[in-house]
């Protein structure tokens, strides 16, 4: 009894019991069309049926009698007394497992980008297909094109297929067959070794690199790898609806650092302009008829180009309502105003369609 208790203690595997879902290592002992028998030592012989070799067919063309195999159990003592296994499930689950060693490292690794669709790039992780969003992608890949422009966006992904990325894993879920990879994740390291050059408050010269919706990508002419944002907000005083009405790609532009937050600089076009709020009452006043053009709608009202430094705006409940004010207004056309109110602090001058 002693020395058994002993054996227990110094080599408890030779005690142990398989259990469905263990990975067992075999070797080949017999290979048919209809089943492969493995060695499992001690544990007896395992079979893996027909279905099974099909799903793991080009494995199962490697491999001769004397081969090593990694299997998965699927039932411990089946009709025939086999110990019933699965390559392909053991292939996965190794490979979960290497992903899941890869994710708590927080290691990067390099990517073959093999396809795409609308929402991002997809490439296959230690055999597993993985997803990679748009919004994951590092700036230097991030499609530079308005978000409704799908084509466009499409077109910028479709670039990326065939390239090699940097990326880290950022979610795994073996049991929904998920896998997200991000390229933000695995540069923004070097980005913020990168920005430690730059200080909020400098001003840089930049090449528009891309332009979207929410606003403008400056890579510094300083060095290209470096890339900031001019958000729509920063572009001008006035409202700008579509950023292209203020730059183009490879405009060559001059810019101020505003922040720099976790690796990304925001820079400003605005903040090289003398405020014009602050001479506005040298221009307009309340009760001056003036000629403007509808520059665009919102939920409150149109925005009115009045000439090319100051916007007013006329409420929506001069008309009584959305529908009734584009009776009247249109965009493009130019009509005349009459000055409601100018408030310089609220950068705002009222407007009344001239009746």
């Amino acid at each position: 009894m002693l020395i058994l208790t002993q054996l227990a203690k110094t080599s408890p595997q030779i005690f142990s019991s398989l259990k469905v879902g263990d990975l067992v290592d075999g070797t080949v002992i017999e290979k048919g069309s209809r089943a492969l028998l493995v060695d499992l030592g001690r544990h007896g012989t395992g079979v893996v049926y027909r279905g099974e070799l099909q799903n793991a067919r080009e494995l199962v063309k490697s491999l001769e009698i004397g081969s090593a195999i990694h299997a998965k159990i699927i039932e411990i003592d089946n009709d025939e007394g086999f110990v019933e296994l699965s390559l392909s499930e053991a292939g996965k689950q190794k490979a979960w497992g290497e992903v899941d060693d890869i994710r708590g490292k927080d290691e990067a690794f390099t990517v073959k980008i093999t396809g795409f669709n609308k929402g991002g790039l997809i490439a296959s992780v230690k055999g597993i297909p993985a997803f990679l969003p748009v919004s994951q992608l590092a700036g230097e890949h991030y499609p530079k094109v308005a978000s409704g422009e799908r084509a466009e966006i499409g077109s910028a992904l479709q670039k990326l297929v065939g390239s090699e990325l940097l990326v880290k894993v950022i979610d795994a879920n073996p049991r929904a067959g998920k896998l997200i990879i991000s390229e933000k994740e695995a540069t923004e390291i070097s980005s913020r070794e990168l920005v430690k050059n730059y200080t909020v408050g400098q001003i840089v010269d930049g090449v528009v690199s891309g332009v979207a919706d929410f606003g403008v990508f400056v890579k510094f002419v300083d060095n290209p790898s470096v890339e900031g944002l001019i958000h729509v907000s920063e572009l001008d005083y006035r409202i700008v609806e579509n950023p292209k009405d203020v730059v183009k790609v490879d405009d060559v532009i001059k810019a101020k650092i505003v922040d720099i937050k976790d690796g990304k600089i925001s820079l400003s076009l605005k903040a090289l302009k003398t405020d014009p709020w602050l001479v506005v009452a040298n221009k307009y006043a309340e009760g001056q008829e003036v000629s403007g053009k509808v520059y665009m709608f919102n939920p409150f009202g149109a925005i009115i180009n009045l000439d090319d430094t100051y916007q007013g705006y006329v409420h929506v409940t001069e008309f009584g309502g959305a529908e009734e004010m584009k009776k009247h207004l249109a965009i493009g056309k130019e009509y005349s105003f009459v000055v409601e109110n100018v408030k310089p602090q609220e950068r705002k001058i009222a407007l009344k369609l001239k009746k």
